[in-house]
């Protein structure tokens, strides 16, 4: 015996086949039992469970399991395979079609379909989160009055350079468009002047077309970009040339100092990282700028200030008053330094007056700490200073010799020496701008100290 299968034809789309057990004849609308050895036999749970036999098939036949697809999803009274088919029908025969979707369905009314397809898809979870209650845009009118100006909403959003008319003449610059008669990149419109798009253009023809109009694009999104920085760090007026206008600019300039407080002069060191952050500057305006590079100042001076406290609490203090006091006493002390000093020194002068006379000037002993650290002022600050011995900065003082050159020579002659060692031929290539009465200093250093050995 076969499968009970009810077909109906319609209009655009088929019913479902519907399946029934071969035994009690009921609807199979979850899992069945398929028999594998009888052909086109199936089951019911109940009927397979109970043994049930009919006519050449045998309970102890080899079976497999069937999923109908035929479940509820959500809705207890809706089948997964009723919901594919409501969605599928509406998809078809398009919204407020009822009839003809309940007929598509072939199980439900079109009244059912219309209340679960409103209570689940409109106003259900699923609605909610795929229609928004409020539009996510809004067309804005953008129609002036009669009267008035043509599309006052849509005007530019930049304030117009002041300027007078020769100096827009010798810019080329018509503030008011903010166009340059030559603009930055002032061939890119011939990406996308020849460009157009006909019958005869095929896929790959199109894709061409859109690129070059994307290379367009992005060229034009620079051209904005270095126009914005011109505006907003005042590249523009910083090139005018009329006397009219730097006399506006200085009489603005000096309206605006009587009113605000000084502008304060930048330090070395500001000038020197302004400089090297020139290449950022691109990335914010001129007055975030300023505002970066005055909080760098004020983090500096807050730093001082801690270091300034920490030395104090260490010396006792714990009160501001006091601090005067420790100021004027450290003062006083290092008077008393300073004069116990000049005359230890006169009295050293008066005695070896004629040994200094005869014979080389004594090297300051490791213990004199303020007297080598005066020494060596001068190339203190300088990179590889700390690498050098005492010796060794007294060599390149007395030379006037930054201590990177130094150890690049030191290098470069204790290398050629281990290869000579070596029995490589080398032959030590000197700077030529290096005065020889120091490279015969430098070279009887390093004899002496034992790096090298001289022939």
């Amino acid at each position: 015996m076969g499968r009970f299968r009810a077909r109906k034809q319609k209009k655009m789309a088929e019913t479902p086949t519907r399946y029934y057990c071969n035994y009690c004849q009921d609807e199979l609308k979850a899992f069945s039992v398929r028999c594998c050895e009888c052909t086109d036999f199936d089951l019911c749970l109940q009927c397979f469970s109970a043994g049930a036999e009919l006519g050449s098939h045998q309970r102890d036949h080899d079976y497999q399991i069937i999923d109908n697809a035929l479940l509820a999803c959500g809705d207890k009274e809706w089948s997964m395979t009723e919901e594919y088919l409501l969605l599928d029908a509406i998809e078809t025969f398009g919204f407020g079609n009822w009839a003809d979707v309940a007929s598509h369905i072939g199980s439900k009314s079109p009244a059912e379909a219309r209340e679960h397809y409103d209570s689940n898809y409109i106003h259900g979870n699923l609605g909610r989160a795929a229609v928004p209650e409020k539009p996510s845009f809004k067309v804005q009118d953008h129609t002036g009055p009669e009267d008035g100006p043509l599309s006052p909403s849509l005007r530019a959003t930049f304030s117009p350079v002041e300027m007078t008319l020769a100096d827009q003449q010798e810019l080329g610059y018509m503030p008011l468009r903010d166009d340059f008669e030559r603009e930055h990149d002032n061939d890119a419109e011939t990406l996308v002047s020849n460009l157009a798009v006909t019958n005869e253009d095929d896929d790959l023809d199109i894709t061409l077309k859109l690129i070059h109009v994307e290379i367009y694009t992005s060229r034009l999104k620079e051209r904005q970009r270095r126009k914005k920085i011109a505006r907003d760090f005042g590249i523009i007026t910083a090139a005018l040339s009329s006397t009219a206008t730097k006399a506006k600019d200085q009489k603005d300039q000096k309206s605006a100092s009587t009113q605000a407080a000084p502008k304060r002069r930048p330090s070395k060191e500001e000038t020197e990282l302004k400089e090297k952050m020139r290449a950022l500057a691109q990335f914010m305006t001129g007055k975030e700028q300023d505002e970066f590079f005055e909080n760098l100042h004020e983090e500096k001076e807050i730093r001082a200030r801690i270091k300034e406290l920490i030395k104090y609490r260490r010396n006792g203090i714990t009160k501001l008053e006091e601090i005067s006091e420790y100021e004027e006493a450290k003062c006083k002390r290092d008077r008393r330094k300073e004069g116990k000093k000049k005359i230890v020194d006169k009295s050293k002068r008066s005695g070896v007056i004629s040994a200094k006379k005869t014979e080389p000037k004594e090297e300051p002993k490791k213990d004199d700490r303020e007297i080598v650290e005066d020494e060596f002022q001068a190339i203190k600050a300088s990179p590889g200073f700390s690498y050098l011995s005492d010796r060794e900065k007294r060599l390149c003082s007395s030379m006037k010799m930054k201590p990177a050159r130094y150890i690049t020579l030191k290098t470069v002659i204790i290398r050629d020496h281990l290869m000579r060692r070596q029995g490589l031929p080398c032959k030590t290539r000197y700077p030529s701008n290096l005065d020889k009465s120091h490279r015969k200093r430098i070279t009887n250093y390093l004899a002496k100290s034992g790096w090298i050995k001289v022939s």
